[in-house]
């Protein structure tokens, strides 16, 4: 039995479930929708050129936390998850997620994209081990902050090796999948790193160090 780690947008998911609930809130109008989808496709951007400035996108991706019910929240997020993220899961994904249960591997997936909208897709795949970043909460509200640190770059290993003094799991063994070069600190670390479906940055590195490269998609993907 070993830590079996996996990335989620782009890596179990045929796409980014944060952009997707900026573009669910922006259909919806529960945001501005010109405004908004302009400074998501930027932040987007950012991300996948390797320079975004987390603490800016998390001050814009909470604000509708903060704004917004949490009962009409939770609504919200049981349609997203029935339209936008349902038809991306992929069935690869599931597939390599059970092949890691079906070994007795403790199974874990790390996300920078917050837990409010990430908690329901780990159940979709059975998976209760969760580190993504947390919306802080005051009395039952979303503030707009974050609580601790960020899941991004270097604050994957932070969380993770909390996690770990406090799960008295080890990385021995382990296996790391994704699909980012942002994700480098933490496939640096793990025993067995994977690039899924690689950007072309974390393609090149993959490739010099002789580290596997696999596909969850489909072909016609």
């Amino acid at each position: 039995m070993a830590l079996a780690i996996f990335d989620l947008d782009n890596t179990l998911l045929g796409g980014d479930s944060d952009y997707l609930w900026g573009i669910y809130l922006s259909e919806r109008g529960i945001v501005d929708r010109e405004a908004y989808e302009r400074l998501n496709e930027r932040f987007y951007r950012d991300y996948t050129e390797g320079r975004l400035d987390i603490l800016e996108f998390l001050r814009f991706s909470l604000r509708p936390l903060r704004d917004n019910r949490p009962e009409d929240l939770l609504r919200w997020r049981r349609e997203f998850i029935a339209e936008k993220i349902g038809p991306i899961i992929l069935p690869r994904a599931r597939a390599l997620v059970e092949q890691h249960r079906a070994r007795g591997d403790t199974l874990l997936i790390i996300t920078a994209t917050n837990e409010f909208v990430t908690s329901p897709i780990a159940e979709c795949f059975g998976v209760a081990n969760l580190i993504a970043t947390v919306p802080e909460q005051v009395d039952g509200r979303y503030t707009g902050a974050v609580a601790g640190v960020p899941s991004f770059q270097a604050g994957k290993v932070q969380r993770l090796d909390q996690w770990l003094a406090a799960s008295g799991e080890d990385l021995t063994g382990s296996t790391f999948y994704s699909d980012s070069h942002n994700d480098l600190p933490l496939l640096e670390r793990v025993d067995h790193p994977v690039a899924v479906d690689p950007d072309g940055e974390l393609a090149r590195c993959a490739a010099a160090r002789g580290w596997p490269v696999i596909s969850l998609r489909e072909a016609s993907d």
